[in-house]
């Protein structure tokens, strides 16, 4: 693309940015909006790390689960890769976000589910498959992924659509691919070739790596309680290609009352610490949240207090 082409499609962009025709996809946090660019932009990989337990693919459902609802003046599908859960638990996931009761409620583990909750998981059923959303559980390969994508934008006629990776360590080792490593930087180019030939948005999750578990880095009040770029499960092959980069802390589950070198209170397990690393269209932060587990939610909380200096 010249430079003149260039400018003219930033004019165009930024004009229908300034009309309302091109907007970015709300979720349900206005601190995540607002660290990206009044939302998730179309065209753009965002990278969400987190160690198990953390809540990154609770982050993950909560977005899609709540896109069309929030977005209602928006055309767009979801096409998910979910390798890592089945159908069938996912959906049960769903079901506790909006009944209230747990998972195990749910399966009727413990007392009998009611007819009343099961009609309402029905009734819910009903309206939700109406919205667009098509999942794909069988794993693959970079290539394998790629031949998905084309096949199924040709089919829908290159509507914009989400799409979601859960995670980026379950893509399958292509034969020529001598490490995990070799794959993932082989995914971040192709998520950067997606993400300009179709109007789409990638959100891929990630692990972290292991060294977060170190005691050193539990320490109270220290700065390797916090997450950073490298602590991304292979981050060189990610960090170059997206265009936001977050990464989850739970700092009970490593016994951190006080976190990072400010010192913030931790009162229990369920304050989540989302660090935006890159925000290549926002701006780098630090922000809380509480999960509500039981019903596959997270939300916004204050900042937490800060323990005195003595």
């Amino acid at each position: 693309m010249g430079q003149y082409a260039a400018f003219n499609e930033a004019l165009k962009y930024m004009q229908g940015r300034q009309n309302g025709t091109e907007k970015s996809i709300y979720t349900p946090w206005p601190k995540f909006n607002d660290a990206a660019t009044d939302g998730l932009e179309w065209n753009t990989l965002t990278v969400i790390g987190g160690r198990p337990g953390s809540g990154k693919t609770l982050i993950k459902d909560q977005i899609i689960r709540e896109s069309f609802a929030l977005n209602p003046e928006d055309n767009f599908r979801v096409l998910e890769f979910q390798f890592e859960m089945v159908g069938r638990t996912s959906a049960i996931r769903e079901f506790s976000s909006i009944t209230g009761k747990t998972y195990k409620e749910l399966c009727s583990a413990g007392s009998i589910l009611t007819s009343d909750v099961l009609n309402t998981c029905h009734q819910y059923a009903k309206e939700r498959v109406k919205h667009p959303v098509d999942i794909v559980s069988t794993p693959m390969t970079v290539n394998q992924m790629r031949e998905q994508i084309d096949m199924y934008m040709n089919m829908h006629k290159g509507k914009k659509t989400i799409i979601t990776l859960d995670h980026t360590m379950l893509v399958k080792r292509a034969p020529y691919q001598n490490s995990t490593l070799d794959m993932l930087f082989e995914l971040g180019e192709f998520f950067t070739q997606c993400k300009r030939d179709y109007p789409c948005l990638f959100i891929a999750l990630s692990q972290l790596n292991r060294n977060i578990d170190n005691p050193d880095r539990a320490i109270d009040g220290k700065y390797g309680n916090y997450i950073l770029e490298s602590d991304i499960f292979g981050s060189d092959a990610m960090l170059q290609h997206a265009d936001m980069l977050i990464g989850i802390n739970r700092p009970a589950k490593q016994k951190i009352r006080f976190y990072g070198p400010d010192r913030y209170i931790i009162e229990n397990d369920r304050t989540l610490v989302l660090h935006f690393l890159k925000a290549r269209n926002g701006d780098a932060r630090m922000s809380f949240f509480k999960a509500k587990f039981e019903q596959m939610q997270i939300e916004e909380m204050q900042t937490p207090g800060q323990q005195e200096r003595r």
